[in-house]
């Protein structure tokens, strides 16, 4: 296929980065346009990125001049690594113009017609786009992926919750330091130290997970009904976000019953092969111990939930850790994977 032109949108931040990275040899898209603020448009790319992520930038990457958001941009897809102030206006524009925007950004995650989606979730939500484009008459679209975070507790709560029926949910998170964005928190606020407040996380935590685990109705997305509580940490850890969750049931499960169908989901046949895409969403690990960000953060890329401590809860029923990259799969990876479940999907040409 003829690889399809892509805007990045905030390109030289650290989730933008990823965005540069991930894309430099997709082999459905190709950059065609790197996007910054004022005080880095008109720079060469290598000039104007403090790269911060392994290794170099991408050959071919370095010597792009980067745009800004008021210049004439080309592409098709625009993935948006943009503040959420930012985005807030700017999306809109890029859809309105004919853009399929895959954003990262919270700004439009709870608009009634806008699809929060983890393709192996809720690739389903995608049939939302219709009545979006009809009710803000768009040429393009917007399609948003979730919260680190809410990502790396829903795809380990997706299977349990179709096999199960999950009813209530105790979360709690020990989240990254690049989670804030570079140069992220004070060495002297979070090293020997945890800090119990995240602004905004745990609101998302609960009520972006309803979203992803809803189902769709007469083409209308409806929440799922469970009662989540979330409490959000930051931690010492460089990459990899750890949720800790307690699950009570509609049906209750045994540990072995699941960690048989954790092993076993796949998810929605249309997120099986896309370029992406994990082999499946979940890796279960057995050892005491596991999961542990440092060890297991980059297992298949970046781009899946490891889960580990599957036990009884003696509070609800059961009881499990999942670990995600959150610079990954919890940002630039999910927003790629939304992008060619979209192309996937035939919603962009």
């Amino acid at each position: 296929m003829n690889k399809i032109p892509v805007a990045v949108l905030g390109a030289t931040g650290i989730v933008g980065q990823r965005f540069v990275q991930m894309l430099a040899d997709h082999p459905w898209f190709e950059i065609a346009a790197l996007v910054g603020s004022k005080r880095s448009a008109g720079r060469k790319y290598g000039e104007a990125a403090n790269w911060v992520i392994a290794g170099d930038p991408p050959e071919g990457i370095i010597d792009m001049t980067v745009l800004g958001l008021d210049d004439v941009i080309p592409g098709r897809i625009a993935f948006s690594a943009l503040p959420s102030s930012v985005a807030r206006e700017t999306e809109p524009v890029f859809a309105e113009a004919g853009f399929a925007v895959c954003s990262n950004a919270s700004a439009y995650r709870m608009e009634a017609d806008v699809p929060v989606i983890i393709p192996e979730v809720n690739g389903d939500h995608i049939a939302m786009l219709e009545d979006q484009r009809k009710q803000r008459n768009w040429k393009g679209l917007i399609v948003t992926s979730p919260n680190c975070t809410t990502t790396g507790m829903v795809i380990a709560m997706k299977p349990l919750h179709a096999a199960f029926g999950i009813e209530r949910v105790f979360a709690t998170s020990f989240q990254a330091i690049s989670g804030a964005g570079y140069p992220g928190v004070s060495f002297l606020d979070v090293n020997d130290n945890l800090i119990p407040y995240i602004k905004g996380e745990e609101d998302k935590m609960e009520n972006e997970s309803l979203l992803l685990l809803g189902k769709m109705e007469n083409g209308i997305r409806v929440p799922a009904e469970m009662v989540i509580s979330a409490q959000a940490n930051r931690a010492p850890v460089l990459h990899g976000h750890t949720i800790c969750l307690s699950m009570g049931f509609k049906n209750k499960p045994s540990p072995e019953e699941a960690i048989e169908v954790l092993k076993n989901y796949r998810g929605p046949e249309a997120a099986w092969n896309l370029p992406s895409a994990p082999e499946r969403p979940v890796i279960v690990r057995m050892e005491p111990d596991r999961p542990q960000p440092r060890r297991d953060r980059d297992t298949e890329n970046g781009m899946v939930a490891t889960v580990g401590r599957v036990r009884t809860c003696p509070l609800l029923d059961l009881r499990l850790v999942s670990v995600i990259h959150n610079a990954i799969r919890g940002a630039a990876g999910g927003s790629v994977l939304n992008a060619e479940l979209l192309v996937a999907g035939g919603y962009i040409q």
